[in-house]
């Protein structure tokens, strides 16, 4: 032999592995280790691990800072998209219900309503409303729904309402990719009653 095989994985180009960056992505969407664990259909205790593999990559102390870091991984269409210049939020492009099951209310609002189906993602249904999209998610129903504002430039709007004063409740990050490579992205400020308002973008693909 001339020379000696390496042993392991190799190593990422990424700051984050794929697995660390949909943990990380779960994390500032605000969802619990065992939340993430059945959406990625992975165990707790490797959330858990990779949630302190990303704290230490990334010299944070906390799973708080987590959410409110703003990273995007090398591969994703958000990447080059980050400093456009385009602030200012554009319309209402999503408005979210929670509902205690989701099957049923596929059904009912699919069906009952009359509303067209866009896809699902795991415990979230997502429905067009004449342009503007439903997104049902299951949990506890409550009697309020999440604002979500289209804008062009996620990060760097996100960047001029810190700056304006707002309190960023979970930084940018991609929430699902279609077959087709679009990716959703979205965020979270708060407003002075601690409700939370949401910004999104869809980029990538063939959109």
């Amino acid at each position: 032999m001339t020379g000696k095989r390496s042993r392991g994985r190799p190593a990422h180009p990424d700051i984050l592995t794929p697995g660390e960056w949909r943990v990380a992505d779960g994390v500032r969407h605000g969802l619990t280790n065992p939340e993430i664990a059945q959406r990625q259909g992975i165990s707790t205790d490797a959330v858990k691990f990779h949630v302190s593999n990303i704290l230490g990559k990334l010299g944070m102390a906390r799973r708080g800072e987590l959410k409110r870091w703003g990273g995007v991984d090398a591969g994703s269409a958000m990447k080059g998209r980050t400093a456009m210049g385009k602030t200012g939020l554009g319309p209402i492009g999503q408005i979210a219900r929670t509902v205690n099951d989701i099957g049923e209310a596929r059904k009912w609002y699919g069906k009952v309503l009359g509303l067209e189906p866009l896809f699902d993602a795991g415990t979230m249904a997502f429905f067009d409303c004449g342009g503007t999209r439903l997104m049902l998610v299951e949990g506890e129903a409550g009697p309020e729904s999440i604002l979500y504002f289209r804008t062009e430039d996620l990060h760097g709007e996100f960047a001029r309402l810190e700056d304006a004063g707002a309190r960023i409740a979970s930084a940018p990050h991609r929430i699902h990719t279609h077959d087709d490579g679009r990716e959703e992205w979205m965020g979270f400020v708060e407003d002075p009653d601690g409700r939370p308002i949401g910004l999104m973008a869809t980029v990538g693909g063939d959109g």
